[in-house]
């Protein structure tokens, strides 16, 4: 599997060895505190092929769950080598070596994010915002070409996961408990008036390792959750860790200029996460249905109340 040291792929990595799979880990670096008699860890980059046959040589399946997310890269071309090439060598290497399955790992971004009256499915196409986002885009652009490829190649299993906002254990950059960790014990909290669908990481870490046996090859599988708001996200948390707090929605006209002033230091070569761009996938709404993983992939959501108690508990005993 590639991406086991991320955090949706630390949970997956986990939930197979737990059904007594063996596993294959390809990382740049080990593995800290997880050894297992069938887990085997080859040191190499995902983006050398000749790792990736090394690694891939006697698997029946690869699930990838690396990606390249990082919203204050500059350019389209950071996401590329990992988001898109990454999968045209995994169907190299799957061809080479006749393995049959393959589980990867996109975004619920790819997706049109519907509305409350009608949630988005695997049929909306893209949406603005996330129709601009260079991350958004790499992925669209892999989707496209595994599923060309599980159309023209019958022999293949390939089947897409799109998660929502994936919260819990094993966060260890942090990668998505970054927007926790901004409104954590602060007695106000500022916070632009969109929403994500929020989804503990250990169903969708469960719904990857099913993929394996369930579901059907070419389609794409929402894997989101509970479709809240950042505010009443940051209240759930404020609840659930026991704090008080008063959170402000800010004017999307004040969150627009902070996103034109990202833009400017973008413009000067300065990395930050701040760009109209990025700021507009804050403003609006998500609503999705997981109604075709729940029947696919036995796919269950997890109260987000759950998810967010885990982020904490794990970090506490981990740092």
């Amino acid at each position: 599997m590639l991406g086991a040291t991320g955090l949706l792929g630390n949970n997956v990595l986990r939930s197979l060895l737990d059904r007594g799979h063996s596993v294959v880990a390809l990382v740049r670096s080990g593995l800290q505190g997880l050894h297992h008699p069938q887990l085997t860890v080859c040191q190499g980059s995902i983006l050398d092929i000749e790792a990736l046959r090394a690694a891939a040589r006697g698997c029946d399946a690869i699930i990838n769950c690396a990606g390249t997310t990082d919203m204050s890269l500059l350019r389209y071309s950071d996401y590329v080598p990992v988001n898109k090439t990454l999968c045209e060598q995994l169907l190299e290497v799957m061809n080479e070596l006749d393995i049959d399955t393959l589980v990867h790992t996109s975004t619920a971004n790819t997706i049109g994010y519907g509305t409350p009256s009608r949630a988005g499915t695997e049929t909306d196409d893209i949406e603005p915002p996330f129709a601009s986002s260079f991350y958004a885009q790499s992925k669209l652009e892999a989707e496209r070409i595994l599923l060309w490829e599980a159309q023209q190649n019958k022999k293949r299993r390939i089947l897409l996961l799109n998660p929502g906002f994936m919260v819990g254990r094993y966060d260890t950059k942090p990668s998505s408990g970054k927007l926790l960790l901004a409104a954590f014990k602060r007695r106000i909290m500022a916070t632009p008036g969109g929403g994500k669908s929020f989804v503990h990481v250990k169903d969708v870490a469960e719904a990857a390792v099913n993929a394996l046996a369930m579901g059907r090859s070419g389609e794409r599988y929402l894997l989101t959750g509970h479709n809240m708001t950042l505010k009443e996200f940051y209240a759930l948390q404020a609840e659930v860790c026991g704090y008080r707090q008063r959170i402000c929605v800010l004017p999307d006209a004040l969150v627009a200029l902070a996103g034109r002033v990202g833009d400017l230091l973008r413009w000067m070569g300065i990395a930050t996460q701040l760009s109209t761009r990025n700021v507009r996938q804050l403003m609006v709404k998500e609503y999705y249905s997981c109604d075709k993983a729940r029947r696919e992939l036995d796919f269950r959501s997890t109260p987000v109340a759950d998810a967010i108690r885990d982020f904490h508990d794990w970090r506490a005993t981990s740092s």
